[in-house]
């Protein structure tokens, strides 16, 4: 495999610390590494591996020097720097919701539509989806395949570290405070956040579902290249600091049971069952979770409620793989295929 210039966008936050860390520990084939962020972290030395790497100010930085560019430092600015970026010859990656909605850009899961990534030549651009789409599309992918799915209830309990590293400062604060029977500070959510549960994920919308739910209807209808999949979504905010967790009921258009599901979901790539009620055998974001590649799944169950209904249970780290693991995946299959 050849070797790239990488570049990467917001090098010094939450998910671009995950990002190194992954290719570190996935030898991603890298000759030249290139760590950006604003000028206030500009300066900073930070270790790769064997190397000391200079971040440097992303406002004067010449994408031309790169292969590609894993941006993760917000939306306001993917838009500004991965037009620039891509015009530069240097195919971006971006993990913002911004370009996730344009018809000519690429929305993928490396589990789900790998083939989708050879359209990056639209614009140069290739977009993450929300990590709770991803996390629920790997886990249906399977299914899909075997007998289609008609409609999706999914709920979702989503980790602070979703809203960012002021939000996991927010939680353990307030923690403190409460068990020191002290006044609770609040900035990040509009409501305590520790002890409680907020339905309440992004902008509300005219429908009446909040951004982040409607996320989980525009994606799944693109990533699956399936707009007759009928998704009911509900978002909420939980006190955990890592890992999201998802309760799914489906409407398969063919008969399947538990047991099958459950076979399909133990050969699928990215997905880890485990599934043993007898012996309380059930993923939890922090026992599993929390810190790993693969998304979980358990409490696999024909639904009581419907004809040709499945119910699981859907568990994975939302800054891992849900940001900078499929991030990292796809590039590595840009170095693999498309180099």
């Amino acid at each position: 495999m050849i070797k790239a210039n990488v570049a990467i966008v917001g090098a010094t936050g939450a998910v671009g610390v995950v990002i190194r860390e992954i290719l570190e520990d996935r030898n991603f084939p890298i000759d030249n590494l290139y760590l950006l962020a604003s000028e206030r972290s500009a300066g900073e030395r930070v270790m790769f591996g064997d190397r000391s790497v200079v971040v440097e100010n992303l406002a004067d930085f010449d994408f031309a020097k790169a292969d590609i560019a894993l941006f993760s430092a917000g939306g306001d600015i993917s838009a500004e720097y991965a037009p620039k970026a891509a015009a530069a010859n240097c195919i971006v990656v971006d993990n913002t919701s911004h370009f996730r909605y344009d018809e000519d850009i690429p929305l993928v899961v490396t589990e789900v539509n790998p083939e989708r990534i050879a359209d990056y030549t639209n614009r140069g651009i290739i977009a993450n989806p929300n990590c709770s789409t991803m996390q629920l599309l790997v886990a249906l992918k399977p299914i899909q395949d075997a007998v289609g799915i008609e409609h999706i209830n999914v709920c979702t309990y989503q980790a602070v570290s979703g809203s960012g590293q002021k939000a996991i400062e927010e939680l353990a604060r307030q923690t403190a405070e409460l068990l020191n029977a002290k006044e609770i500070t609040k900035k990040v959510y509009d409501k305590q956040i520790a002890f409680n549960v907020l339905p309440n994920i992004d902008a509300i919308q005219d429908n009446g579902y909040t951004k982040e739910e409607m996320k989980l209807v525009w994606e799944t209808h693109k990533i699956l290249e399936d707009a007759s999949i009928s998704v009911s979504p509900t978002a909420v905010r939980v006190p955990v600091f890592y890992g999201h967790s998802e309760a799914v009921h489906l409407k398969t258009r063919s008969p399947l049971s538990a047991q099958q599901a459950k076979e399909l979901l133990e050969k699928a790539p990215g997905v880890t069952v485990i599934d043993d009620m007898s012996q309380l055998a059930y993923a939890t974001p922090v026992t599993h979770a929390s810190g790993q590649d693969d998304v979980f799944v358990s409490r696999i169950r024909n639904d009581v409620g419907i004809e040709n209904g499945l119910a699981m249970w859907v568990v994975s780290d939302n800054v891992r793989k849900g940001a900078a693991l499929n991030t990292v995946q796809i590039a590595e299959i840009l170095v693999k295929d498309y180099l």
